[in-house]
Parts: structure tokens; sequence; C-alpha cells
């Protein structure tokens, strides 16, 4: 029996079934031949799809092809691509391309590679006497490099220059001809192209192409941060353009194709600074006594067309990036804060997630479809929760609509925590800044209801979107979808986190089936106490990251089996995609060709990545400029991470986190226990370990490399702080480094 060669699951099972034999099989090799003679193969379709997953196994390294011609497994080692992460001055990660294990690889074994380069790499399974099972190995071939721009501060000699890169993770300067400097000044900002990358004994090599400004300045170092991580801040012309080119009026023969929802009800809940509104909430009651509830997102897909200009640009940049002081967003401003943003008082195009409630709280009905509002008011989070906790005779005619929501959202939240989805409530820091850009205050984001109450019908929206779509064709291969997907956590990082958490005096399982009512009893009990923070922050970072996918694999925070992103289509684009291939499996389509798509969800993927980093290094920057103006401020503080180096610690007042070095502790010599995460005092016996109370002084601050030094005053005791500026001892030899040397190397 023939089997069809583009059943893509099907040659996928063969791929790991073949795999699989020779791993077992891996002291002895085999011909093609006897490949099919092991796998019982007779006919001759069949014969051809298994010899062509033999060979393409060898071309990607993952069998040995013998001079003979046979193949067999390589359990010594292998060659895989990935892409490098250079996390440390020492060593780097190989990101691998097939999702393996990455493999950690000594930055003298780099073969020259930086951060970001695509390479091949020669991989050694671990020795026995190792105690974790990552691979390690070496790079033998640099196959892409990277970017060649690099932004960073320009350091200018009379002779020459050299380019001091932002970027954490490139270690070495870039020399610059004095002649390719374009003009700019020393200690500016600027993007340096590389002509020339690094070899054994020589420097890499770059032209300036474009000066940002001044370094400090807020405007020069916001851009910087875009390029450093590759993101665009401008619109091309032609892309502006097409955006101006569509008519603002909605046609009348486009809203006869829709349901009319411009008589209903409905409402925007915004933060108090949005522009783009990309959803909005319609609410009435039914005259079968139920209640109807719409969640209306702004149908992007109606002006974005597939292939257009406007299309290429969203797909490119994937994501809107949300910088301390400014947006950049996916799609131009006639779009993003015009045409697509559901504005009170103004008929707008929506793509509508459609529920009924019974009285007794049942979702009884839902309708998914295109559909035309007109939102009668606009909600800041504030406006909306002055409303909820407003008590006595009601003064505004929104207000029973708005408590009625959030009383739905508290059901559906309790709900879906009863079916294990996982209570995280980070810390979100805002920031005031003053007509510069300098930041005058920084305090915490504060989530109250009306926050939850929009979130909980957006994940209402997203999940059943994702649920329809899967349930809408009963056979295999199911229909294709963009999925939001988060695996379980890795055992691994589960089983060091439950470690940790017991240090504290709480229990973490480890038991697969019961992590989530485990995390959420964690989040409860440490809801007030000084190491809430500490604990939520790294449970967070024991999760899997979240991603997109065409493989309906579920979503382990959110305990959803089937979850899509379907309610931001102005600032994601794989909303985009699922308004799409929604919208056309509604119209009967068959299911789309899963590859295209599966490329475009590793590409969001990615760029979310990017974008979400920046986010990171401008909130950072923030912080310490922000700290710069508190030098003399002693601050409460708890200690976040413990290394050989030094104590990091956060700010409770601002969510700051500062690095209180080692040879700075110079009331005694600290030893690192790695164990216990503690270092110890040699002499006094004095503990610092993670999770304690402290206090602290800002000692100095790096703008460049967005750093803050800290200053230790004084350690919480049960009556208070101990002041921690002792006399500094006497050593007849001689100042002694605080440097950790780990027990057993100890010169004696």
């Amino acid at each position: 029996m023939g089997i069809n060669p583009k059943h893509e699951k099907f040659l996928a099972d063969i791929q790991s079934e073949v795999l699989e034999f020779f791993e077992l099989n891996d002291y002895r090799s085999y011909s093609i031949n006897q490949i099919h003679k092991a796998f019982a193969i007779r006919d001759r379709k069949t014969k051809e799809i298994y010899a062509d997953i033999v060979n393409k196994l060898a071309l990607a390294n993952r069998l040995l092809r013998l001079p003979d011609g046979n193949y067999r497994f390589d359990s010594e080692s292998f060659q895989i691509e990935g892409r490098v992460d250079h996390v440390n001055s020492r060593f780097a990660f190989v990101v691998t391309d097939s999702g393996d294990k990455d493999i950690w690889v000594a930055s003298a074994d780099l073969m020259q590679a930086k951060d970001g380069d695509r390479v091949l790499v020669q991989a050694r399974k671990p020795s026995e006497k190792k105690k974790n099972d990552r691979p390690e190995g070496e790079v033998i071939k640099i196959l892409e490099h990277r970017s060649p721009e690099l932004v960073g501060v320009i350091q200018v000699t009379p002779h020459y220059a050299f380019l001091i890169p932002d970027s954490k993770k490139i270690y070495e300067d870039i020399y610059i001809p004095r002649t390719e400097v374009m003009g700019a000044n020393h200690s500016d900002k600027v993007i340096v192209e590389v002509t020339r990358w690094a070899s054994p004994g020589k420097k890499a090599e770059g032209r300036v192409i474009k000066v940002l400004g001044k370094a400090g300045e807020n405007e020069t170092e916001m851009h910087s941060i875009l390029a450093e991580f590759g993101l665009p801040y401008d619109f091309p012309e032609e892309v502006e353009l097409a955006a101006e080119a569509i008519p603002v009026a909605i046609p009348k023969e486009e809203i006869k194709k829709r349901k009319d929802y411009r008589k209903v009800l409905t409402l925007t809940i915004d933060p108090i600074d949005a522009k783009d509104f990309d959803d909005a909430i319609s609410y009435q009651l039914l005259k079968n006594g139920n209640t109807e509830i719409g969640v209306h997102i702004a149908d992007v897909s109606h002006y974005v067309k597939p292939g257009s200009v406007l299309d290429q640009e969203a797909y490119k940049r994937a994501t809107s990036v949300y910088l301390v002081d400014r947006v950049v967003p996916m799609l131009p401003e006639k779009l993003s804060n015009g045409l697509c943003s559901l504005r009170p008082n103004e008929d707008k195009c929506t793509f509508s997630a459609i529920f009924e409630w019974n009285p007794k709280g049942l979702l009884v009905k839902e309708w998914f479809g295109r559909t035309v509002i007109h939102s009668d008011r606009r909600f800041a989070y504030e406006d909306a929760q002055v409303l909820i906790e407003h008590e006595g005779e009601v003064t505004d005619t929104f207000e029973p609509v708005i408590k009625d929501l959030n009383r739905i959202a508290k059901t559906l939240r309790e709900e879906r925590f009863r079916h294990g989805s996982v209570n995280f409530e980070t810390v979100e820091v805002r920031f005031e800044l003053d007509a510069e850009g300098k930041p005058i205050a920084v305090y915490p984001r504060i989530r109250k209801d009306a926050h939850k109450l929009i979130e909980e019908f957006m994940l209402l929206a997203n999940k059943k979107v994702a649920e329809y779509v899967h349930n809408l064709k009963q056979t295999d291969p199911r229909n294709t979808m963009v999925y939001r997907v988060h695996e379980a956590p890795d055992p691994e990082k589960l089983r060091v986190f439950s470690s940790f958490a017991k240090k504290f005096g709480y229990q973490v399982t480890t038991e697969p089936k019961q992590v989530s009512k485990s995390f959420n009893a964690l989040m409860e009990n440490i809801e007030g106490k000084a190491e809430e923070n500490v604990l939520q922050s790294l449970a967070v970072r024991t999760m899997s990251k979240a991603r997109y996918s065409t493989d309906a694999v579920g979503h382990f925070g959110l305990a959803f089996p089937f979850y899509t992103h379907f309610t931001s289509p102005i600032r994601r684009y794989p909303d985009v995609m699922s308004h799409r291939l929604l919208q056309y499996y509604l119209d009967g389509g068959e299911s789309k060709d899963r590859s295209p798509i599966e490329i475009q969800c590793k590409h969001s993927s990615d760029r979310e990545k990017l974008a979400s980093e920046a986010e990171r290094a401008s909130i950072k920057y923030k912080q310490v400029e922000y700290m710069s103006l508190h030098e003399p401020q002693v601050f409460d503080g708890i200690i976040t991470g413990v290394t050989e180096f030094g104590l990091f610690v956060e700010i409770g007042e601002t969510s700051c986190e500062g690095l209180v070095r080692m040879v700075d502790l110079n009331d005694d010599y600290y030893d690192l226990d790695k164990e216990n995460y503690r270092i110890v005092g040699k002499s006094n016996g004095r503990v610092f370990t993670f999770g304690d109370e402290v206090q602290v002084r800002v000692r100095d601050t790096n703008l460049a490399k967005r750093t803050i030094d800290l200053e230790m005053v004084g350690m919480r005791s049960g009556t208070g702080y101990i002041n921690n500026r002792t006399r500094k001892r006497e050593n007849p030899r001689g100042p002694r480094s605080n440097k950790v040397i780990p027990r057993g190397k100890r010169r004696r």
C-alpha cells in the first residue's frame, strides 16, 4: 500500500522512528536495503520515502554516511546549526534551529563568532561524569553573520576611532579608521556598519553610517535602543502613502455585509494615555432574559490586504514596540490611531466574538463574524474603577453596566483558576517624565478590577476563537490556525525553583499535574510579604516562554487546550493572521497550507522577543537615570540575586535593581555558598542570603551600561537595621581582594 508523501505528520513520524531505530542500534551500521527489511517495507513508493528520509537525516548530520554507503547513528558527536547567544564573556550557548537542547561553547571555541551569528557547531554528548546532560561543543563554521550594524559610543583619537558597543553580548571594540567617523564627536552615540569581521589576530573593522547624537540625551538613547535591537522607528514613504490613500468613510456596501451593532451600548476601557483602541465591549439584555456581551476587535485585515506594502511592512515589524516614552507602531498612524482605532462616537469596522449567558451564568451561545460598531464612551481604567467601587445612588448611566461586566469577569476568572490557570501578578513599573524625557517619578503599576475585567473578556475571545477553528473540522489534519502556545515548565528548572522556595519555608511540587495548583498556593501565601516580588519573578522565569505555532499544544499558564491571539491586531501581526484564517474558514475554505504559516509564526515570535528586550532596555535605562538623581539617598531593598561577584538588590520603592559588589563589602572576606544562595563572612559569620531585607545607598550609576552600583548600609534584624559600616580591619600584607575562590582551590 503506497503512502501519500505530502502527509507531513506521517513523514515526521517516520523520521522519528528511523532515528530511534538507529539510536537503539548505535553499535552497527545499515544499508538502505537493510532499513527496508527492518521496517518490513515492500512497495516501491514507500521504499523511496524511507530512502529519502535516511538521506536527509545524513545531510542534516543526524546520521553518519560511511565510506561503504551504509549509515549509522553517531553516539559520540553530531553537527548541528544554530544561533550564538553569547551570554557571558567566558562562554556562549548555541540555540539550535531544531529546538534541541542549547549547546554550551567556551568563548575560545567560538571561532570568532559573535552574538547573533548563525553557526555550525560540532556538539558532543556530555560525559557520564557530568551532573547535567547539557551537550557541549565548538563552532566549526560561521554560516551567517548577524546584522552588520552595531550601535554604541564612539571614542575618537587623533589617528583612529573605535566603537564600544551598547550590546552587553558584544565583548570587543570595533576599530574605525579616522576617515570613516562621518563627523562624529568623541563620546557620541553612533551606528556602525561592520565592514570586516574579526579574525585571529585582527579586530573587527567598521565605518560610521549614522550619528544619533550626544550620549545621555533622551532622544539619542531611545533611538540607540531601537537600533541596538534592529527595530525601525520610521515608516518608508511608500507605506505612509498607502495608508493615506485609504478612504476614511465606510462604504454603505461594506456595512451591509456586516452585522450592525451600532445601536447596541458599546464602550472601551484603556490606559489613560492610550491612543489606539484595539477592543470594545458591547452589552445588552435580551428579551429572553439572557445577557449578551460582544467583544469587538478592530478589523485591521479589512484595510491591510495580504501582499500589499502595508502588509509587508506590518509583517516585517510583526509587533508594536513600547518604550518608556514612546510607541513605535506596527501600522502607520493613519491606521493605528485613526481608521482602526475604536474611538468613541465613530462608526468602525470590527471583527467580533459575541457571547450569550443565561440567568444561571451559563454560556449558551457564541457567534463570530464581521460587524460595524459605534462606541458610546471611552473609559480610562481609573474612570471604570471609580464606578466599580462606587456605592450609593447611581449617578452614571454606565455604572450598572460596568458593575455587571465586572461580575461576569470575576466568574470567568474564578472558573479559569479552578481549571488550573496560574495566577501570576508580575510587577510592572511606570515613569513620570518631564518635558525633556527625564524621569521625575517611578512607581509600580497597580492592577485593579477594571484591568482584570478587560483581560478576562479578551482571554475568553482568544480561547473561543481557537476552539471554534479547531472544532470546525472533526477530521485530522485539523484546520491550520495560529495558536499562542505555552509548554509546561522544564522539570529541571522546576526542581531548582522548588528547592529554592523551600528555603523560604514554601512547598512547590514538581508533580506535573499539581504544578498549577502548587504555584497558585505559593502566590497566595507570599502576597504582601517581602519575598513576594522575588519568588514571583523567579516563578515566571521557571516557566517556558510563550510563542506562536500552528501546533495546538495548549497554553499551560492559562490552562487552555486551545488559545490564539485575536484581540490586538493593531499591534500584533499574529492577530491579523488569526482574523484572516477565521474569516477564510467562516467562508467555508479548506485548511490552509501549514508550512508558510509556521514560518510566519516563528518570525513573529522572534520579533516579539526583540521588542521585549528593547522595552526592558528602555525601562532599565530610565531606572538608572532616575537613580542617578538620588545617589545620597538610603533605600530599603531585598536581595534578589547572589553571585560570585556580588549581591543584586531590588529597591522596593522604585523596583530598580542594582549590584552590591563583593569587593565593596569591606567589613570581612565573604565566601559564596552557592547551594544555599548566600554569602558568608569568613570571620564574623555574617550571612547575606536571597530574600534578605537590607538598606542600600546608590554608589554609582552608568547610563551607557545601564547599571547601578549600590553600597550596603545595613541589613534588617528582628529589631531594625544593623549598620554595616564597620571599621575596616588592618591587613599587614596590604589590601586583600574579596574575590571568591571555590572551596578546595584556596592556596594554603
